[in-house]
């Protein structure tokens, strides 16, 4: 018989004090909580602590694209021929987790992780949400073989506490209007000054060849950078997404937010950067520019030679990394375009890197 288990991690600060909680509908649930962590830590800890505790064949259903993308492509099988590394050759992070919850799922104790969108009225989700955000602002553990009395969750309304992740409803009435927000690059550098918003700035990135050449599957990319996009932005009201608009991965992003109508801004190397592409990109790149509700501009001056604009491009890409708090790399685990993204985007950011295969 398999026992159907919600899983769930918190984190206030990323990394910060976080938490983790797991429950079967009807049934036992257990919640914990760790000093130092980081949301992803406690989205595998929460998995691994219900495969430890719970007997049987686990089916296992978790808002974490993280856990249920390495299961459900196959990443683990990756990280072992490659001796722990990424595709990015760097050690793959929490390996110390990964490691007993993949030899779990190569015994059969739980398959493919299940997907569940966070905060979208989900009963239990909201449970066991509620179990990790108060185990991550208690800093304590729990559990119980009946379903959990209400002084054992976490606050109802503010879904991740400290974390400032608020559920759908609240988030809506909070969310500001596009005309009274302040201009990108200002919103960009106070979160980078004050830290007030751990969870506030996407940068969409990957390589102008990461593209396949079936529109087919272009579009499909497409509708899942919307569909995560999307689904930040109710988490987060003050959600804003980053992206440059050459040619590839970065124009799809920015057709992803248009598709999401979230707030993002278009990042630009120097002005007019058009000038300096192919004419087939020209039109494209003026159309989205004309739809971006903002842009940044980074340097003043166009630079004069092709090696100075290849320059130009590298400081762009740092200056992404160092913005942003989390990021969706678009990359088809080859090109070495995105391998680049991904390994100084992660170098930077840490476990919050999503690759988008």
């Amino acid at each position: 018989m398999t026992t159907i288990v919600y899983t769930d991690g918190a984190c206030s600060g990323n990394p910060g004090p976080g938490g983790w909680g797991w429950a079967v509908p009807g049934g036992a649930w257990a919640r914990g909580h760790a000093e130092h962590t980081t949301n992803q830590r406690m989205e595998l800890q929460a998995v691994l602590s219900s495969v430890e505790m719970l007997d049987g064949e686990l089916d296992v259903v978790t808002d974490s694209t993280y856990v249920a993308n390495c299961f459900r492509d196959g990443w683990w099988k990756g990280w072992e021929a490659r001796g722990w590394t990424n595709k990015a050759r760097q050690p793959v992070k929490s390996r110390d987790l990964w490691e007993p919850l993949i030899e779990a799922h190569k015994a059969g104790r739980f398959g493919v992780p299940r997907w569940v969108k966070g905060h979208s009225g989900d009963e239990m989700n909201d449970l066991v949400d509620r179990l990790a955000v108060a185990s991550a602002l208690r800093q304590d553990d729990a559990a119980g073989s009946t379903p959990p009395e209400s002084h054992e969750l976490g606050p109802e309304d503010v879904a991740a506490g400290s974390r400032g992740l608020a559920s759908p409803a609240a988030a809506a009435a909070a969310a500001p209007r596009l005309a009274d927000l302040e201009p990108a690059e200002r919103r960009v550098e106070r979160r980078r000054r004050d830290g007030r918003i751990p969870t506030g700035t996407l940068c969409v990135a990957g390589g102008q060849r990461d593209l396949p050449d079936d529109p087919v599957v272009v579009r499909e990319l497409r509708r899942r950078l919307a569909e995560m996009m999307a689904a930040h932005a109710q988490l987060q009201p003050d959600l804003l997404v980053l992206t440059g608009l050459r040619s590839g991965a970065e124009a799809l992003a920015a057709e992803a937010a248009l598709d999401a109508r979230v707030e993002w801004a278009a990042v630009l190397p120097w002005p007019d950067p058009h000038e300096q592409m192919r004419f087939a990109d020209r039109e494209s790149f003026l159309s989205l520019r004309a739809a971006a509700p903002s842009e940044i501009v980074l340097e003043k001056k166009v630079p004069p030679t092709r090696r100075d604009r290849a320059s130009a491009l590298v400081r762009r890409d740092a200056w992404l990394a160092g913005a942003a708090d989390l990021a969706l790399v678009v990359w088809d685990g080859e090109a070495d375009d995105g391998r680049t993204f991904f390994a100084r985007l992660e170098a930077t950011i840490g476990d919050d890197v999503t690759p988008i295969w």
